[in-house]
């Protein structure tokens, strides 16, 4: 057997079991974001929209493991495997985010961007958003700047984005039992977090934790408690999702556009907690529908 018939025959079956498990990973995709759309005054996924759901997370699987890739490789051949977060964060994960927004979702209009405090600002802010939909993590990267994800540390298994996710150094941890002290305990996120803002780089968060679109969630604290400990400024931006996102026939016609607003800074310093989580909630939703009012 020749060398490239050898490569094959091993590459090809890894090929082929990788790009099962990236299809499977779709599939929980659609289950997911159907569970989102299945409330009595939202429009369930119609199978355009299922067919759109599937593909917007191959493309973004399948970016993301090629910039991975892409990136490793740039580390063996520079002998810094250490800063690999400009190129992962900065390049793949920013254009990959754009590109599925415009194939799979439609225009994206932002608004507010001058009430972007300066990128260079240290302590940096702590951005907060609302969590409506998948499609908030992919429009997210509009805004023009970087910053930190927290996630949970199982994501690292997911095709290509739990890679590139780890080599722009997000912040990852476990939803374990409190006292856990481990990497990817819950004090992880405060001591990661609290590390990147006084470096200079942001922390993103979605504080109502769960994806909801027709149901305001509380926000919980954990943003808010890292903002105090730091005195930054928390920049709320909203993120609309039209009701026809996913269902309409996009990119075949015109699609209503996302609109991603971002709202004047709030100072936490000498602030409550809970003061400071109204104000926040209050910014992100004074320009969103609300549907529990939606006959």
């Amino acid at each position: 057997m020749g060398i490239v018939s050898t490569i094959i025959w091993f590459v090809w079956p890894a090929f082929l079991t990788f790009h099962a498990l990236l299809g499977l990973a779709a599939v929980a995709a659609i289950v997911q974001e159907s569970k989102i759309w299945a409330h009595p005054k939202l429009p369930s996924l119609n199978a355009f929209g299922i067919v759109k759901v599937w593909l917007l997370n191959v493309v973004w699987m399948e970016v993301c493991l090629f910039g991975s890739l892409v990136t490793v490789l740039k580390g063996i051949v520079t002998l810094d495997l250490k800063n690999t977060r400009p190129l992962a964060h900065g390049i793949v994960e920013n254009y990959c985010g754009k590109l599925v927004s415009m194939l799979f979702i439609g225009p994206v209009e932002v608004r507010g961007l001058e009430n972007l405090p300066p990128a260079d600002m240290k302590p940096a802010p702590v951005y907060v958003a609302n969590h409506h939909s998948q499609i908030d993590a992919a429009v997210c990267y509009y805004l023009g700047r970087q910053w930190r994800w927290i996630a949970k540390s199982s994501i690292v298994f997911l095709p290509g984005v739990g890679q590139i996710m780890y080599l722009s150094d997000h912040v990852f941890i476990d939803r374990v039992k409190k006292g856990n002290k481990s990497k990817t305990g819950a004090r992880n996120l405060y001591v990661k977090s609290n590390q990147s803002i006084q470096d200079g780089v942001p922390m993103m968060f979605f504080p109502q934790g769960t994806r909801r679109l027709a149901e305001r969630l509380p926000f919980k604290d954990g943003a808010f408690k890292i903002a105090l400990e730091n005195d930054s400024l928390v920049v709320p931006f909203s993120i609309y999702i039209p009701k026809t996102a996913w269902n309409s026939s996009y990119p075949f016609g015109k699609a209503e556009p996302v609109v991603l607003t971002v709202h004047k800074p709030i100072e936490s310093k000498g602030k409550d907690l809970e003061t400071l989580k109204q104000e926040a909630f209050d910014a992100v939703h004074s320009v969103l529908p609300d549907f529990s009012k939606v006959s």
